[in-house]
């Protein structure tokens, strides 16, 4: 493969590399944050492009087949770039009104992005660590942006202990993978598994380590520690990052690895991935009852619809991971939304913090409570919003595989999942106005509200016509393999 190929499959990255160390020695030198904002959306649409122009029905590697291009990649890294251009719009007002606007913000998170391409388009073990290390330590150093807040150095700290703990499980993992295939790269382990020689005991303490520290990065039950501290801790604009971009790593690193990787091995980690998977949605949607912090809510929300992402993979079907992908993609703009809302709502002085704070929104705010309406019906699957048929194809999936029981504690799990949704419906339409509001929002930003309305539409345009994004998702999924 010549050097011109080569540097064609990665221009994408080598282009988020080089705006990620410009903007950040921009950032020292020059203090115009407008023009570091336009400088990373440009990177976005310019690394969004050369991805689009790469094809979709061939497999590419590079770097001695340590970086792979297929449908996988470019389905995720163009939804990546997508959500975080809307992160960092939605981010912008708020940063700069707490003095927060500089160009480390935008550096980490394009360090960020490089991480989330490298793993997404990792096909060796060692690259695939390279890129879930740059993604960590940026995300770690993003919880802690807000030096004056106590909060978010006790989280950065929680999350960087719980994290290195979790990388250390899944480094044990690929270690053994290693000393008992003598290989890095992920098709050549799998082919070796099939070698009757390889001892069954250690093979399955390497699936272990390896799903544990996979569960981890998603927040999936009983790993879960982490999420709710983090979702507090951190500033808004940070807690909506982390709970948006990042998960679309995690879905690759999951495939790569056990779909691609670790495939006659189906039937042991498909058992742990439904366990998984009942456990996130039921604890997830059972403690979210109990919250009176909407970001903690939000946190054990999220806890529950990676019971349902895992349920889809689990299946180990084109149609699960069809909808795994389908869900992954629905949940993102889910969380987006709801994210940019509570930036929305959040005045100068204060963040709205308590459930409560919502209190009298319909009367208020109708439009930005009927926004509300709109995100809280789609997060609790009510049709006609796209959220709604996302839940459905996975229930689906799981019948069609001939798992009944899953699937009836699924939609039990949805069922309970709908009455905390609901009460936050109720609270902003029904309860008195309270003294939150009154002080929210005075300044108007056009570009905010324009941004949060179209994003909060979508989910009601695209669940009247699910099927165009479902039909990407299918063909996303069988050119996998």
């Amino acid at each position: 493969m010549t050097l011109s190929t080569l540097l064609t499959i990665a221009v994408p990255e080598i282009i988020i590399l080089i705006a990620a160390m410009s903007v950040l020695l921009l950032g020292v030198f020059y203090k115009n944050t407008t023009s570091l904002f336009g400088i990373t959306q440009l990177t976005l649409l310019i690394a969004a492009y050369f991805t689009a122009q790469l094809p979709i029905d061939v497999k590419l590697t590079a770097f001695n087949d340590m970086f792979i291009v297929d449908s996988l990649s470019m389905f995720l890294k163009l939804l990546s770039y997508f959500a975080l251009s809307l992160v960092l719009i939605y981010s912008r007002s708020f940063l700069q009104i707490r003095n927060l606007h500089n160009g480390e913000f935008y550096a980490l998170t394009l360090f960020a992005l490089l991480g989330i391409n490298l793993i997404i388009s990792s096909y060796h073990l060692l690259s695939l660590y390279m890129g879930l290390e740059l993604l960590s330590l940026s995300l770690y150093t993003l919880v802690a942006f807000d030096r004056n807040r106590p909060e978010a150095t006790e989280a950065a700290m929680k999350y960087f202990v719980l994290g290195a703990v979790a990388s250390g499980f899944l480094l044990y993992g690929f270690s053994m993978l290693y000393g008992i295939t003598g290989s890095l790269q992920i098709a050549e382990i799998s082919s070796k598994l099939t070698d009757a020689s390889i001892n069954p005991v250690v093979l399955s303490f390497a699936l272990v380590f390896v799903v544990v520290g996979i569960a981890f990065k998603f927040g999936a039950a009983p790993f879960q520690l982490w999420v709710p501290d983090v979702y507090q801790g951190a500033a808004t604009p940070i807690t909506m990052f982390i709970g948006s971009v990042p998960k679309f790593a995690s879905v690759a690193m999951l495939i790569r690895l056990l779909f691609q990787g670790l495939d006659h091995m189906v039937l042991d980690w498909q058992a742990m991935l439904l366990i998984m998977a009942i456990v996130s949605m039921l604890f997830g949607n059972i403690t979210a009852i109990a919250q009176t912090k909407i970001k903690r809510l939000l946190a054990y929300s999220a806890i529950s619809h990676v019971g349902f992402m895992f349920l889809g993979l689990a299946t180990g079907t084109i149609t699960g991971i069809a909808s795994a992908l389908m869900y992954i993609a629905v949940y993102v703009l889910m969380t987006l939304a709801s994210f940019g809302l509570i930036i929305h709502l959040s005045n100068q002085g204060k963040e709205l913090d308590q459930i409560n704070d919502l209190s009298g929104l319909g009367k208020q705010k109708p439009w930005l409570a009927f926004l509300l309406l709109l995100i809280f019906l789609s997060l609790a699957g009510i049709p006609p919003t796209i959220g709604f048929y996302a839940k459905f194809s996975i229930i689906q999936a799981t019948v069609q595989f001939g798992w009944i029981w899953p699937a009836i504690i699924a939609v039990m799990s949805a069922l309970i999942g709908i009455f905390y949704y609901l009460r936050i419906i109720k609270i902003a339409y029904f309860d008195e106005p309270g003294k939150n509001l009154d002080q929210v929002s005075k300044s108007s930003n056009n570009e905010l509200s324009v941004t949060l309305s179209i994003n909060t539409l979508a989910l009601l345009i695209i669940g009247l016509f699910p099927s165009s994004l479902m039909d990407i998702a299918t063909l996303t999924s069988a050119l996998i393999f």
